[in-house]
């Protein structure tokens, strides 16, 4: 499959242990106490949870109005961003990239704790996305949007990228900026990718057996479609190849809480 980077390059384009615990709003036995099943129920995107795959760095729990994740963003494929003694370490070297370049930052274990909304509507105030973590890969790995830290270019920093379109930041955090390969490669490029914080999932590039552009989404990158998880319809995002690639004006629906 060709690269988001190659992608970019070639077009010009300027530039979470892992058992899932359900019930109350923080803890409790059963999903099922929580809902009325005389009570039709919308936008449930608990649903999703069972997707997660990279169990054994994350942790999930249901709640009656929110679904809490905690990862320690361990991404689950080979990188050269771990360190040497790692499994998971294998170098990498972009003989088509000219100006390819490895990062000075090491991937390390995190403690980022997200909380989402398990029924998410949309916003009625748009609030922008942030610097850092605004969603969650199903294997644990943090989503950042589009932007680069201040003072660098994100073009530039698509040249640090890995084997699977990744890198960690100063603070060892790993993340993906755009189409998170590893997953569309394994489950799919229409498959669930994840959640960015106001509960509203991710999904591949494809969709109906067509490759989503830009033209295709709104302004937050997303769109009201039916999907196999939902085939009422649910607003969703879409990764792309162009900018910016998983979130484009902000969150359409409110954003949970994160720590990190």
């Amino acid at each position: 499959m060709t690269s988001i980077r190659h992608s970019i390059v070639a077009l010009s384009i300027f530039c979470l242990t892992g058992m899932v615990s359900c019930g109350g709003e923080d803890d409790a036995d059963d999903i099922e106490v929580d809902e009325d099943p005389t009570e039709e129920i919308t936008n449930d995107v608990s649903i999703l949870v069972d997707k997660f795959t990279n169990k054994s760095a994350l942790t999930i729990v249901v709640g009656e109005n929110n679904i809490t994740i905690t990862t320690k963003d361990q991404p689950d494929h080979k990188s050269m961003y771990y360190e040497s003694g790692n499994s998971l370490y294998e170098a990498y070297d972009e003989p088509n990239n000219p100006e390819f370049k490895k990062n000075p930052h090491n991937i390390t274990t995190q403690n980022i704790v997200m909380k989402i909304p398990r029924f998410p509507e949309k916003a009625s105030t748009h609030k922008a996305t942030s610097m850092g973590p605004i969603g969650i890969a199903v294997n644990s790995v943090a989503l950042f949007n589009q932007a680069a830290a201040p003072g660098d270019d994100i073009l530039d920093e698509l040249n640090t990228f890995d084997q699977y379109e990744g890198h960690p930041q100063q603070q060892g955090m790993y993340h993906y900026h755009t189409e998170p390969v590893y997953i569309t490669q394994t489950e799919g490029d229409d498959a669930f990718l994840g959640f960015l914080l106001d509960g509203f999932p991710v999904y591949g590039p494809f969709e109906n057996g067509k490759r989503l552009s830009n033209d295709d989404l709104d302004d937050y990158h997303g769109h009201t479609t039916a999907t196999a998880d939902f085939p009422d319809g649910i607003y969703h995002y879409h990764a792309t190849d162009e900018l910016p690639w998983i979130n484009g004006d902000g969150y359409y629906g409110t954003p949970g809480t994160i720590t990190f």
